[in-house]
């Protein structure tokens, strides 16, 4: 994985007969002259970063474009397409200043580069470096949580033992945290709810289940009588 890795950004075939070689690319447009745009941006071992856009804690429109901007995904398929001869055609959104326009792969290595995307397993997609990482005694006094190697945590005014800073979520806190569920407060009276009984057993917890559905449907469905013509007064008379 390391080798697909290093041949995705340095721009070399990584699998097959052309291994090692440069990917082919189209030059469609002529080279241009480096401007502004160079300042605000380095490149470095084949990474670039821009540091030429700014945005204000309350501009929300500019900062959910960037946001946007930054989660987009690594590949396009609008600009994705196929060649006579079978390869990956892929277009570029923003010219290269040499003019570079699309890049051209082999379907293996074209696979290949989609592999080095993949993140490894069990590895933090976020990472903090200088006063924002975790090991950083500065930490507390930056962050709005006061989270930090420094801080004391403390719960109702007390210091947690080593045991509760390592104590998991429970359940009902996960299903809080994730979807927004409290099941601790009552939907009828907002008073307290206290869990009396976990039921782990799949037949049972189907028997239930299934119980309060025919509980749900026979209340929504309330058949009236059949309809009667009207009493004719004097027929037996």
């Amino acid at each position: 994985m390391a080798q697909l890795m290093g041949h995705s950004i340095t721009y070399r075939i990584a699998v097959g007969p052309q291994a090692g070689r440069k990917v082919f690319t189209l030059q469609t447009l002529p080279a241009c002259e480096p401007d502004d745009y160079a300042d605000s941006a380095g490149k470095v071992s084949g990474f670039s970063l821009h540091a030429g856009v700014s945005a204000r804690a309350d501009e929300r429109k500019k900062l959910e474009r960037l946001c946007r901007y930054i989660s987009r995904p690594a590949v396009s398929e609008k600009r994705l397409s196929l060649t006579s001869n079978g390869n990956i055609r892929y277009q570029l959104k923003t010219p290269y200043r040499d003019g570079t326009t699309h890049v051209i792969f082999e379907p293996l290595d074209f696979m290949a580069r989609l592999a080095a995307l993949i993140p490894r397993p069990r590895a933090n997609l976020t990472r903090f470096h200088g006063v924002f990482a975790p090991n950083s005694k500065h930490r507390a006094l930056v962050t709005p949580s006061k989270r930090g190697k420094s801080a004391k945590r403390q719960i109702n005014g007390d210091e947690r033992s080593s045991v509760e800073q390592h104590a998991a979520m429970t359940w009902a806190q996960r299903l809080k945290r994730v979807f927004n569920i409290d099941i601790t407060i009552c939907e009828e009276c907002g008073g307290a709810v206290k869990v009396i009984a976990s039921i782990e057993d799949p037949v049972v917890i189907k028997q239930i289940l299934a119980h309060l559905q025919r509980k749900a449907v026979s209340k929504e469905f309330n058949p009236l009588p059949e309809s009667r013509a009207p009493p004719q007064i004097g027929l037996f008379g």
